[in-house]
C-alpha cells in the first residue's frame, strides 16, 4: 500500500492487516526494539486545525523511530499561491512521507501523484479515513468482527466522516444506517460508490432501533462556519441522547469521533456514560496509524 487517501481504494485484506498491526501496536507500546521508521522525516502538512490527528501522528511517527516537521500552509509558499504540485516535488526530495490534512481530496491525491512518497489522508472535505478506521478497530475490540451489524450514524450524512462511514460498510459487510433530514442524505453518486449496504432514513427512532452502534460527529465542519445557524436547527433533532440509546441493543456501543458540542448532537449525560468508549476510540487513533505509517513507509 503506498498511500492511504481513501477507504474506497482500499480491499478488505488491507484493512483486516491494519487491524492486525495496530492490535500488535497496542499491546507492545513502550515495548518496542525495532523502529522501522528511524532516519525518516515525515512532513505534516496542515490547513484545518487539529488536536486528536495531529498528536496521535506526531506521537505515532516519533514511536516509530521518525522525525516530524509540522508545516502550516501559511508558514510555506503553498499559502502564497504555489502549485500544489509544485510543493509535492520539492517536498518529494527532502521527506520520506507527508500527512495532509486539507479541504479539497483532489489536493492530496494530486500532491501524492507529484511528490512520489507515502502521503496519508488526515481529513478533507470527502473523507477522514484514519478516523473511521480507528472506529472500526475500536467496535471490534469490544463487540467482536464488524461483519453483520448495524451501525447507526446520527446527523449529517452527506460529511465526510459519514461517507467514509459508507465505503466501510461495502468493504466490511456491515449495515449503515444514515440517520439524516432528506437534505443531508448523500447524494446518489456517492451511495451507488459505496457499493451497498447503506440506507438512508430520516426517521431518527426507526434508524436507531436494534442497532449495534449508535455514531455521532459536529454539525458544523471546518469551512462550514457561515452556515451554523442554519445547519443547527435544522439538524437540531438528530441527535443521541438517553431516550435514543433505550432504542438500540441493550448493549450498543455510543461513539463520537470528537470534538463534542454537548448539547447538541450529543447530551452531556449520554456522552459521560460512554465516555470510556469515546475516549478509547480516541486513543486507538495512535494505534492504528501506526498501522498505517508501517503500511505506507516501512
Amino acid at each position: 500500500m503506498k498511500n492511504l487517501l481513501s477507504i474506497e481504494q482500499l480491499d478488505r485484506p488491507e484493512i483486516e492487516e491494519i487491524f492486525r498491526v495496530a492490535a500488535m501496536q497496542k499491546q507492545n507500546r513502550g515495548k518496542q526494539t525495532e523502529f522501522p521508521l528511524r532516519g525518516q522525516t515525515w512532513g505534516l502538512i496542515f490547513s484545518k486545525p487539529s488536536t486528536r490527528t495531529r498528536v496521535s501522528f506526531e506521537v505515532g511517527v516519533r514511536e516509530l523511530g521518525g522525525e516530524t516537521i509540522f508545516l502550516n500552509p501559511n508558514d510555506i509558499q503553498l499559502g502564497r499561491g504555489e502549485l500544489i504540485k509544485d510543493t509535492a516535488r520539492v517536498l518529494g526530495r527532502m521527506i520520506h512521507g507527508a500527512i495532509i490534512r486539507t479541504f479539497a481530496q483532489r489536493d492530496i491525491e494530486e500532491f501524492a501523484e507529484f511528490s512520489g512518497m507515502p502521503t496519508i489522508n488526515a481529513l478533507t472535505d470527502d473523507e477522514h479515513p484514519c478516523q473511521i478506521l480507528a472506529d472500526i478497530f475500536t467496535i471490534q475490540e469490544k463487540r467482536g468482527s464488524i461483519e453483520g451489524k448495524t451501525i447507526t450514524f446520527v446527523g449529517d450524512g452527506a460529511s465526510n466522516t459519514a461517507r467514509s462511514w459508507m465505503f466501510a460498510a461495502g468493504k466490511l459487510n456491515f449495515e449503515l444506517r444514515l440517520a439524516s433530514p432528506p437534505k443531508y442524505q448523500p447524494k446518489a453518486k456517492w451511495l451507488k460508490r459505496a457499493g451497498g449496504n447503506v440506507v438512508c432514513n430520516a426517521n431518527l427512532q426507526e434508524a436507531a432501533r436494534g442497532a449495534d452502534v449508535l455514531y455521532t460527529d459536529i454539525w458544523v465542519s471546518m469551512g462550514q462556519e457561515g452556515e451554523e445557524a442554519r445547519r443547527n436547527a435544522e439538524l437540531g433533532p438528530y441527535w443521541i441522547n438517553e431516550a435514543l440509546v433505550r432504542q438500540a441493543k441493550p448493549d450498543a456501543l455510543v461513539m463520537h469521533c470528537l470534538p463534542a458540542h454537548r448539547g447538541q448532537e450529543i447530551d452531556d449525560a449520554t456522552l459521560e456514560a460512554n465516555a470510556q468508549t469515546i475516549f478509547d476510540q480516541s486513543e486507538n487513533r495512535l494505534h492504528v496509524q501506526k498501522a498505517i505509517l508501517l503500511a505506507v513507509g516501512s
